[in-house]
């Protein structure tokens, strides 16, 4: 196992711990409360249900002194009276440590919620990044099998499938790498990638699907433009972005990709020319397992807008939902810029 797989382990060890050693010390002292206050009131209970009678007076006592008449006072308690409240005392007490016992194990369950949840989202995540690269995989496959029967050049397909590839590799291993390091990890504060290579590799992963429907795919992003993420987990957000807008693009239009300075950021629009977002609340659109309720509006938002908004969250910038209507939909991708024209800011 790698170093950061080893201290992802140790650091959820430490965090089982520490739960379990929080609800070991809740339920010994809520416990200790709830012991001493049905002591407390059982004793009190007793003292105020007893009632003072005399001692018979002794042979020698002579009726003088303090035990004249019948000798010291003393405290009765009526038996009948006091048990029924201490066992009703005790079933409370009993009821009440179940409670506490249950509190406790459902606090020191958390983790264990945490992490299945952590591994659901994980699975599901990686399912979404693999999809969209394996139908393009697929694609440009039959293909080269198309040309190569044939007897045509299947070399510029080969050298898109290893491209392919490259990104898929790099996408998966910076998703493995930030779910390892729970999201953000050393070395994203210096991180810098090119958002037009970026935005490149990206489009090139969704072209094949966008040249089944018939939709085109534009770049629009100066090359000396540089922003303060990984270039895989950009190339991550663009392909989500843009294989979500070609989907829901008609034939004959086209997905725009456009970067451009926004004070100390970038910002990177992804507009289509669909029909627009219906049936969901935009503040929703980020949610994981977030759909559209009318069979007319977008059904497929799930998983990647929110892998999205992680990622953007991840370097410092923000996701929305900049506009949309029957003529179209553009999200707005900020992220903080770096390169020449984070240094002239800077100035």
């Amino acid at each position: 196992m790698s170093e950061q797989t080893d201290a992802a382990i140790a650091a959820d060890q430490r965090r089982v711990q520490r739960a379990a050693l929080r609800a070991g010390l809740w339920v010994a002292l809520a416990s200790a409360a709830v012991v001493g206050l049905i002591t407390a009131v059982t004793v009190t209970v007793m003292i105020v249900a007893s009632r003072p009678e005399r001692r018979p007076p002794r042979d020698g006592d002579g009726g003088f002194g303090d035990f004249g008449d019948g000798g010291p006072r003393a405290r009765v308690i009526d038996l009948d009276d006091v048990v029924p409240l201490a066992i009703a005392l005790g079933i409370l007490g009993v009821i009440a440590l179940g409670v506490i016992a249950w509190y406790a194990s459902k606090r020191a369950a958390l983790p264990l919620a945490e992490a299945l949840r952590v591994q659901r989202a994980f699975v599901a995540d990686a399912s979404h990044e693999l999809r969209t690269p394996l139908t393009t995989l697929t694609s440009r496959i039959q293909l080269a099998q198309h040309r190569a029967e044939r007897g045509g050049d299947v070399d510029a397909v080969l050298a898109d499938l290893r491209r392919d590839a490259a990104v898929m590799d790099a996408a998966l291993t910076d998703l493995l790498v930030s779910a390892e390091s729970a999201g953000a990890r050393a070395g994203d504060e210096s991180a810098v990638a090119p958002v037009a290579a970026a935005a490149a590799d990206a489009a090139a992963v969704i072209e094949p699907r966008a040249a089944e429907r018939g939709v085109a795919i534009v770049v629009d992003a100066p090359a000396e433009l540089e922003v303060g993420a990984d270039r895989a987990a950009l190339t991550r957000a663009l392909i989500a972005l843009i294989d979500n807008a070609v989907r829901y693009s008609p034939a004959g239009s086209a997905v725009r990709v456009q970067a451009r300075p926004a004070g100390r950021h970038v910002a990177i629009r992804v507009i289509d020319q669909g029909t627009g977002i219906a049936g969901i609340a935009p503040d929703r659109l980020f949610e994981r397992f977030a759909r559209s309720t009318e069979p007319s509006g977008r059904s497929g938002f799930g998983l990647g807008l929110a892998l999205v908004r992680d990622i953007a969250t991840r370097f410092g910038g923000s996701i929305e939902l900049e506009s949309t209507s029957p003529q179209g939909t553009a999200f707005l991708l900020t992220l903080p810029a770096r390169g020449r024209h984070g240094a002239a800011r800077a100035d």
